[in-house]
């Protein structure tokens, strides 16, 4: 049985470890402060549209506290805090190691790998709306939960490894696909996560307010049309057509739900503003993209 390895417990790597546990794998939370303490003194409480309630005793510690080897590590933190959990990943790792970054932003396996060299990094991105509810408290909402992964050309990880996690994956409800092309199936996410994020925090609205005709969903799609053209331009060369797919997406989510960036901006928290909005603005203006609605939503947060 493979050892999981869950950096960051936040609404992703919470919803991942506590599926996982369910179904009897082996599963470790990196977690810290009263998030840690409440998963280790009462359990790691999960409210889950698709599983229901469960209280899960998984094992709990901070990064400099875990002295084990895993196989498998999902690093689930921000973009921000990729640096901090790299002494972390170089400990935990041996020969066979595989290394499964699931972020918001895009770039982050090559990041990681150019951070800990000799480690096998892969990449990947998810699609779920969870969150921490409350301390030691994950909440999965809806019935989406889709984890796409697979190694850029040049990482040579063996066929039989990524099938192994997809099983373990799929054993525990979530919709796990091996990508034959990572570098377009981050970029996709990166391009709904960000016009998502963006167009929820600018108009402080949750999700049912983009599912509407009106200003709101045209600023949505605008921001994609934008992200698609430097897609374009990139040499990426998605399924289908990338504002389609993006509105297909934002229509199946909870109305209710509202992204992380949302959440953190509304809390004084920091944010992933500078990967999902200023990011694509310099990646874009780097092509030579005439960008206009990100423009216009960028002069609201020109000062965090």
């Amino acid at each position: 049985m493979k050892n999981y390895l869950i950096a960051g417990t936040g609404g992703v790597g919470g919803s991942i470890a506590a599926f996982l546990a369910l179904a009897g794998k082996n599963v470790t939370c990196i977690a810290r402060g009263e998030h840690l303490a409440a998963i280790r003194e009462h359990g790691l409480r999960l409210h889950s549209d698709l599983k229901g309630e469960h209280t899960l005793h998984v094992p709990a510690c901070t990064a400099e506290e875990y002295q084990d080897k895993a196989d498998v590590i999902f690093v689930c933190v921000k973009g921000y805090s990729v640096n901090s959990i790299t002494d972390l990943i170089r400990r935990a790792s041996k020969p066979e190691t595989v290394v499964i970054p699931i972020l918001n932003v895009y770039g982050t396996g090559p990041r990681i790998q150019r951070l800990v060299p000799g480690v096998t990094v892969l990449d990947g991105c998810i699609y779920i709306v969870g969150f921490v509810s409350g301390r030691g408290e994950i909440t999965q909402m809806g019935r989406i939960f889709r984890l796409v992964y697979g190694a850029h050309q040049g990482t040579d990880v063996p066929r039989e490894t990524l099938e192994a996690v997809q099983r373990d994956l799929q054993d525990s409800g979530i919709k796990a696909e091996i990508s034959d092309d990572i570098n377009r199936d981050t970029f996709v996410k990166w391009s709904f996560i960000s016009a998502m994020a963006v167009t929820g925090a600018y108009y402080d609205v949750p999700m049912g307010e983009v599912q509407k005709p009106g200003p709101v969903r045209d600023t949505f799609i605008g921001l994609s049309r934008e992200s698609a053209a430097l897609g374009r331009k990139l040499g990426i060369e998605p399924k289908e057509d990338l504002v389609e797919y993006n509105l297909k997406v934002m229509d199946k989510l909870d109305p209710h739900s509202t992204a992380s960036m949302q959440k953190d901006m509304a809390r004084g928290h920091e944010s992933e503003v500078q990967g999902l909005l200023f990011d694509m603005i310099a990646a874009a203006e780097a092509q030579g993209i005439d960008i206009p609605t990100y423009r216009m939503v960028a002069e609201k947060f020109r000062n965090l």
